[in-house]
């Protein structure tokens, strides 16, 4: 009898399910047995398990008609013999000692259930999983998840690996629906004695790119809209009998995740929504506090109202108005004592209204540039999507302020009424927004030789104070859309770089520069760029190009004359984009990495073989090449 047994059910996964197989049979466990179930595939995924079969005796095949994954599951459950279970889905994968990880800790503990952390596998690279990430963040043995609640998110069935025994005491099966896997991880982690939690990545889940390839993509269909609306109601019965301290947490999850689904799949039906579908939305509804209604933003609220008054026709248009960045309540405050504020629209009932903790600082900066020996620029802030009219005029005042000492210069402070503005946001499409214009001016003279000297990093903040209001935050707006970056200045031997974040926000960084980058341009599909080092070494210098997301590395020749130096950079030879944008840092690699500082303000926008690529100036002011 084997130690472990993996399920791994799979259907037309062909181009998957050899490396899935090929990460379990190389795991450092080697006393386990992999039963393999085919529910119904029609390509070639059932021969690839054929020939690892052949070659390993571990792996056993089990085929079926289509019933789904849940059917397949159970049967895989049925035929294993080991003391401890685990699920594999067949297009993922499993780190190499993920699986003796958990049974290690389970013959350690005692405990019933072990569960390690997750990320997701993007083509070939690997990202978090902002589902797991809080829950994950530190190991936990022998905890449940009453007293470790940030498992309420992790709802997935293939992290984990089950005490057989445990398994079959709680009499666990898999519903024959999508969206299976939700009910029994839930059950398991509230019906286990104990529970070891594993920060180590135990789980590579894989993101598929194929149109409709998965059962996420084809959430809007109304069959898969019916099942998950199923192992939702049936999670949160589970909860409300079981472990009813769990239940606002899972609620909140859900209304933002699962109403959200179902809101845009609504939406998309209409009127002619199936009534039957409804029922399930507004039985689930009807048992919501109103502290996780009050968890998700006004917009979305409102919606997931209409929603559970089944008012279609009124939930079409204002997804709609929601979308094309029309729906712009007006905010009011209310109360003495302890002034609240509330979103008005005629839809949404008063005790449903209250938007104090979404007041948020939305500030953008349009314009930025050195004039007359300053720092210049323009914006606008409001208060998130609201109509800011009720507020009157408001103080704003702008400063920087350098992480870790808190130190600040302040920049302005002014005076400013609302107005109704029209914005480009990166996608092209003009919104309205109701802002506060502002405008500042930095003088480099106001910085103090110790500040100079610390060549710290410094943020563009801003406080926005009006009656009963105050609020703070940085000063941002969409990377890809102006105001250029201006070039750097110099001052005392220091070097003054604006920069603006991967993220978006402004802020000036002090540095001094062993590189500088003095031409940058874009020549017939290559990144282009030249400057001068101020101490060449002894070997020849290597471009280093550094992906931020996973540290993943793409090298490029210098040529070098003197002090002077040249690269040239193919744009269709770099690594595909992952995700919806992707940054490469560029670092020229002497024996210690140099990271060149850009004088040029050219700022080029590449088009190459069907990629969009932009060249900018990153938080330290170095070259930064993003593709989005």
């Amino acid at each position: 009898m084997p130690v472990l047994s993996v399920i791994v059910p799979f259907c037309n996964v062909e181009k998957y399910i050899g490396p899935c197989l090929d990460s379990i049979a190389a795991q450092t466990m080697k006393d386990l047995e992999v039963i393999c179930v085919d529910d119904g595939s029609d390509d070639g995924g059932p021969a690839v398990v054929e020939a690892r079969q052949a070659d390993d005796g571990r792996i056993h095949l089990i085929r079926q008609d289509n019933h789904g994954v849940g059917h397949a599951r159970n049967v895989g459950v049925r035929q294993a013999t080991g003391r401890y279970l685990a699920f594999v889905d067949g297009d993922d994968t499993v780190p190499r000692d993920a699986l003796g990880r958990l049974v290690s800790s389970l013959e350690s503990t005692g405990s019933d259930l072990a569960c390690g952390n997750v990320m997701r596998l993007y083509r070939n690279l690997l990202v978090r999983s902002w589902a797991h990430k809080e829950a994950f963040a530190k190991p936990v043995k022998g905890t449940h998840i009453t007293r470790h609640p940030l498992l309420i998110r992790d709802r997935m069935l293939w992290n984990k690996v089950y005490r057989r025994s445990f398994w079959d005491e709680l009499g666990l099966s898999f519903p024959e629906r999508m969206y299976e896997d939700q009910v029994v991880a839930m059950a398991a982690h509230v019906g286990a004695r104990s529970v070891d939690v594993l920060a180590k990545v135990v789980y590579h889940w894989r993101q598929r790119d194929e149109p409709g390839s998965s059962i996420t993509q084809r959430r809007l269909e109304p069959a898969n809209l019916r099942d998950r609306l199923l192992s939702v109601l049936e999670t949160a019965d589970l909860l409300a009998r079981r472990a009813p301290r769990l239940k606002p947490d899972f609620d909140r999850d859900t209304m933002d995740i699962d109403m959200s689904v179902a809101v845009e799949a609504v939406a998309a039906m209409g009127p002619s929504a199936d009534p039957a579908l409804i029922d399930l939305i507004v039985r689930y509804l009807d048992g919501v506090s109103r502290e996780a209604w009050q968890s998700v933003p006004f917009a979305h609220r409102l919606q997931v109202h209409l929603l559970h008054e089944r008012r279609l026709a009124e939930l079409v248009d204002v997804h709609a108005q929601d979308r094309d960045g029309r729906l712009r309540p007006q905010v009011r405050p209310a109360g003495f004592l302890r002034r609240r504020w509330y979103g008005r629209h005629p839809w949404l009932p008063g005790r449903l209204s209250d938007v104090s903790d979404e007041l948020d600082v939305s500030a953008r900066l349009v314009e930025l540039d050195w004039r007359d020996g300053r720092l210049a620029g323009a914006g606008s802030v409001g208060v998130g999507n609201f109509d800011v009219g009720a507020l009157g005029r408001a103080r704003v005042r702008v400063r920087l302020e350098e992480r870790g000492t808190g130190e600040t210069v302040q920049l302005s402070e002014q005076d400013s009424a609302p107005v109704w503005k029209h914005v480009e946001d990166e996608d092209g499409d003009i919104l309205p927004q109701h802002v506060f214009p502002f405008s500042f001016a930095f003088d480099p003279a106001t910085l103090t030789p110790a500040q100079l000297a610390r060549r710290g990093r410094w943020d563009l903040r801003l406080d926005l104070k009006g009656p009963g209001l105050r609020l703070d935050g940085k000063v941002g707006g969409p990377r890809w859309l102006p105001p250029e970056i201006p070039a750097p200045r110099r001052r005392s031997g220091v070097w003054l770089v604006p920069v603006r974040t991967v993220k978006g926000s402004w802020g000036l960084r002090l540095r001094t520069a062993e590189a500088i980058i003095g031409e940058c341009r874009v020549d017939g599909g290559d990144l282009v760029f030249s400057g001068e080092m101020s101490d060449v070494g002894d070997g020849e210098p290597m471009l280093r190009l550094r992906r931020r997301s996973d540290g993943e590395e793409m090298y490029f020749p210098v040529s070098l004359a003197g002090q002077d130096f040249h690269a040239r950079v193919p744009l269709a030879d770099v690594d595909e984009r992952v995700g919806d944008e992707s940054c490469w840092e560029v670092v020229i690699d002497q024996g210690k990495a140099l990271l060149p500082l850009v004088r040029t303000r050219q700022r080029p926008v590449a088009n190459v073989a069907q990629r969009r690529f932009l060249v900018d100036r990153g938080e330290d002011g170095c070259l930064l090449l993003a593709e989005r």
